[in-house]
């Protein structure tokens, strides 16, 4: 039984590290403390309860993490903490020896907070730990957020059944499940009651959406695009095997989801892939930026890419640089290969030196850099519809079109979170987005 009069009058703070999928988590920790009456810090405020949800993608994931629980710890003494996410599942006892920290919940945990939460009384010796094992990680707890900008974050499927090779994902949130698409599309219907305009969908591995319903990612796709109310969706990382050529022919004729994916890569060579226990080759990924261009020809693609992957020698990262300058991509998201323990990355052969890694991101990043570029190019002179969103630099506002270029504009408070068709012309100052002419 909860006894509601230990929140009363307390103050929350709330921070999050990692994936969008994160912040939606946290968010909805934060509405489920805000119903028992737990109110959000403001500025120059002391909170009692801390919630910092953690990531745990790479070591330097995991070192940040860290960082920031101690840094907390100090700006918020005696406040109770809370430490949660994929860090804290993956290394609990870790996490529960860090200097502050009083409580440490688990994935299948963490959305159920106020079941833990007897008390706010400080522990003297190390953080009592909530967590269960990866096998028992089985529920899917709906979540939404809204960013600072205008974009809702809504989970649609958590979890993953792949086990790559340099990977800890599933050992950090469990098995592939998912919501139904009822449930998902009343969440979407909410997000609209609100004002909300634009929603991305987000989860682990979206494409394996319907895993626990018996639905498909394209049912789910269809029956949002029914939603009155949102202007557009995007989709986040859908992996290039599960994102099939008939939910690109959906896209490309749907009325509300926009013309941008983001498709992680990995790695461009065929012999890498395989080590990495990818689903896929390079054939199959070039087929779907193609098939993605010939129906959207102004399409943005963003693609992930890893490397200094165990295994990845020099003449295997050439073959992949050359393979991913040719695809009619628009931007790079660049990461270096982090060893993670317990994953089947370890018993490969030949780790590549730290230095090499950073040569070839900064190769791959200066690539991407050029694409980006050319991409914005191409578009400077056609009309779009522009999505604002609050300003953040003095007179001058920000939005993105529907295949996500950034734009500028004067500010203007009657333009925020609203839709313009604009003209788009030549780069700002300091070449990070398009200067426009609102046309109506």
């Amino acid at each position: 039984m909860i006894d509601n009069t230990v929140f009363e009058n307390k103050l929350a703070a709330y921070y999050t590290l990692g994936c969008k999928l994160n912040f939606a988590e946290t968010s909805t920790i934060g509405k489920t403390l805000a119903a028992q009456g737990i109110r959000k810090v403001r500025n120059g405020e002391k909170a009692d309860i801390c919630v910092i949800n953690t990531c745990s993608v790479t070591e330097l994931a995991d070192k940040k993490c860290r960082q920031a629980i101690r840094r907390i710890s100090k700006q918020h003494p005696g406040a109770y903490m809370v430490v949660t996410g994929c860090y804290a599942q993956l290394k609990p006892e870790e996490v529960a020896s860090i200097e502050g920290v009083d409580l440490v919940l688990g994935a299948e945990q963490k959305l159920d907070i106020v079941s833990y939460l007897n008390d706010f009384k400080k522990k003297n010796e190390g953080g009592a730990i909530v967590a269960s094992k990866t096998k028992d990680i089985k529920t899917f707890s709906p979540s939404c957020s809204a960013d600072d900008r205008t974009r809702h974050f809504l989970k649609v499927q958590d979890g993953c059944d792949y086990f790559c090779t340099y990977c800890t994902i599933p050992f950090a949130r469990g098995r592939s499940r998912n919501g139904s698409i009822a449930s998902i599309v009343k969440q979407a219907e909410e997000v609209a009651s609100k004002g909300g305009k634009e929603i991305v969908l987000t989860g682990v591995n979206i494409g394996d959406f319907g895993r626990t319903t018996g639905e498909t990612f394209l049912d789910l796709i269809k029956a949002l695009d029914e939603v009155e109310g949102i202007v557009r969706y995007r989709i986040s990382s859908i992996e290039p095997n599960l994102i099939t050529d008939e939910a690109i022919h959906f896209v490309a004729q749907s009325k509300r989801f926009a013309p941008h994916f983001h498709i992680p890569l990995q790695s461009g060579n065929d012999e890498v892939l395989r080590l990495m226990k990818r689903k896929y080759d390079t054939s199959l990924f070039k087929h779907k930026v193609s098939k993605i261009k010939e129906l959207l020809p102004n399409a943005f693609i963003g693609v992930d890419v890893i490397v200094g992957t165990r295994g990845e020698t020099d003449e295997l990262f050439e073959d992949a640089r050359v393979f991913i300058e040719g695809l009619d991509i628009s931007q790079l998201h660049v990461f270096s290969y982090s060893e993670r323990p317990g994953t089947q990355a370890l018993k490969i052969d030949h780790s590549v030196d730290p230095k090499i890694k950073h040569t070839r991101s900064q190769q791959l990043l200066d690539l991407s850099e050029r694409k980006l570029h050319a991409f914005y190019e191409a578009n400077i002179g056609k009309e779009q519809v522009v999505l604002f969103e609050e300003a953040k630099h003095g007179d001058v506002m920000h939005g993105f079109t529907a295949n996500y270029i950034k734009v500028e504009a004067p500010y203007r408070k009657d333009l925020v979170n609203e839709t313009r068709r604009v003209l788009l012309h030549d780069f700002n100052e300091d070449k990070t987005a398009l200067t426009v002419t609102i046309i109506e």
